[in-house]
């Protein structure tokens, strides 16, 4: 393999990560490769080791090298509240606010029947087991407040709406520091409807 067939192998490994483009993997390749060729092998080490040593938690789905996750192996969590959410990074930024003390079932994506993804593809399944398993009391449904974020949401109300469970869902609103002016038209009206 030629070294221009590695440059370009290597850029088009770095463009399958999220948002990142042809100009932006070409910099990262060529910083890589001309400042730290040392960084280069630590990514790539830590990218294998991953890859290799991170699964999915039997309980709720998130990332874990364990079995079972640290979070739902913590006995001062709340296990009457699950906290239903479409990936790890949206469990690490509730997770980041200190608000939330309960459990978690990370769906691992959202329903988009544009994209061929229906409620069987995100383990809707295993959701509903875990929120039917005597000790929950209550789902957060904390899915993001987009189109397929809705849908997903409406899924599983339905799916939860009989077993008896408290389901509720994150609150919607205008963020802290704005100025209404600047808030979409969108965030105002549900603001208005959620009110308290």
């Amino acid at each position: 393999m030629s070294n221009a067939n590695s440059l370009d192998v290597l850029i088009q490994a770095l463009r399958r990560l999220p948002g990142v483009g042809v100009k932006s993997a070409s910099r990262m390749a060529f910083h890589l490769l001309q400042h730290d060729r040392h960084g280069a092998q630590v990514l790539a080490r830590a990218l294998q080791d991953a890859s290799e040593s991170i699964r999915h938690c039997e309980r709720c789905h998130t990332f874990t090298q364990a079995e079972v996750c640290f979070t739902c192996l913590d006995s001062r969590r709340d296990a009457t509240q699950l906290c239903v959410v479409e990936t790890p990074a949206d469990q690490s930024a509730v997770e980041r606010t200190g608000a939330y003390k309960g459990l978690y079932f990370v769906l691992m994506g959202k329903i988009s029947p544009l994209d061929g993804i229906g409620p069987k593809d995100i383990g809707l399944k295993g959701l509903f087991d875990r929120a039917c398993d005597g000790m929950v009391q209550e789902v957060i449904v904390a899915t993001n407040f987009t189109a397929e974020g809705e849908a997903t949401a409406h899924v599983i109300n339905e799916g939860l709406k009989a077993k008896g469970l408290h389901l509720t869902r994150l609150a919607r609103g205008v963020p802290i520091g704005s100025e209404l002016e600047y808030v979409d038209l969108g965030t105002i009206a549900h603001a208005l409807v959620d009110r308290r």
